[in-house]
């Protein structure tokens, strides 16, 4: 039986309708049960503690319960793994790091695309470094410290929390563009990296601003510049390492991810919610005391950052030939 024109048309509008009702009906009810943020490293780490900034936020804001679940190993790859293997739907979200850029090329071999196969929802915080010395070393500048390195070539040890972190990949770049030669000394963790840095076992280190700034701030490392490309409100009087090598900047980057095919109207959702509560004042005060700052923005901005950290991160590992531990 052939249907009249107008009512064809009529039932092929709405049956086009459907699914587009049908995804806005699914975010305007989402969440209607508990989701989790997957942190893929341990608790109480700066990761972990952004998390739980974001996750108390949206379950306030959005009447579900936002679990944390921390789920460390192989540098961050086995919890990204369990998000990319979970249903777009939502309920399973990454707290995405600098690792997320980094891995792309450390790892020869990766069950996932980082790129390809988490969708960004929202960026964070950007947290920098502190370029730091023991106070053995007789250099109090970055210009100092770079020709007292010239003039010791494989002489300065420098420490990091692990091959491939930022921390490691920070002081690689800053090889690169300085033209210095040190001994790179990873550690299994941040904490013993720092532990060896107060000893004097070994003399510099790119760390983590929230882990470094009380030794700093008590006299037991001296701090030489901050890796971001604007000076730290925590640290005013300290310059930042452009100064001294112009284009030079690392920051380690925090963000939301989810599965690749989640709704847009899913995304758009959390987006929205993340973006407010970065502008709420008490998350902005507890990230400026980490000494961070807030990133923000849409889902494409966090892509593209993403995007670009890859490409840059890229270039380092090839040029420093990292390997993971």
């Amino acid at each position: 039986m052939k249907l009249p024109r107008r009512k064809f048309l009529r039932l092929a509008v709405g049956a086009t309708a459907l699914p587009v009702a049908s995804r806005i009906a699914r975010a305007q009810t989402y969440p209607s049960r508990p989701a989790r943020i997957v942190v893929p490293f341990a608790a109480g780490g700066s990761t972990d503690i952004i998390a739980r900034l974001i996750g108390g936020w949206l379950s306030e804001r959005l009447g579900q319960q936002f679990v944390i679940e921390n789920r460390p190993g192989a540098g961050s790859n086995i919890g990204t793994e369990v998000v990319v293997n979970a249903p777009p739907d939502g309920y399973t979200l990454l707290l995405v790091g600098a690792s997320s850029a980094i891995n792309a090329t450390l790892y020869e071999k990766l069950n996932f695309n980082f790129l390809r196969d988490i969708t960004p929802v929202a960026g964070v915080i950007s947290l920098p470094f502190i370029m730091a010395v023991n106070p053995s070393v007789p250099a109090k500048t970055v210009s100092e410290f770079i020709a007292y390195a010239k003039a010791n070539p494989g002489k300065v040890n420098l420490a990091s929390g692990g091959n491939g972190t930022a921390g490691h990949l920070s002081g690689e770049l800053f090889k690169m563009m300085a033209g210095v030669n040190m001994v790179h000394v990873p550690y299994r963790g941040e904490a013993p990296a720092l532990t060896d840095m107060l000893g004097g076992q070994v003399q510099a280190m790119f760390g983590t601003m929230p882990a470094s700034i009380e030794y700093v701030r008590a006299g037991k490392l001296r701090p030489l510049a901050v890796t971001s490309a604007r000076r730290s409100q925590l640290l005013p009087d300290l310059p930042t390492v452009g100064y001294f090598v112009p284009g030079y900047e690392t920051s380690a980057l925090q963000g939301v991810g989810a599965p690749r095919n989640t709704p847009a109207e899913i995304i758009n959702k959390l987006n929205k919610e993340i973006n407010a509560g970065l502008a709420d004042p008490k998350i902005k005060t507890r990230v400026a005391d980490m000494g961070g700052t807030v990133l923000a923005g849409s889902p494409a901005d966090f892509g593209k950052l993403i995007a670009d950290e890859t490409e840059k991160w890229g270039k380092v590992v090839k040029f420093s030939g990292a390997k993971p531990d």
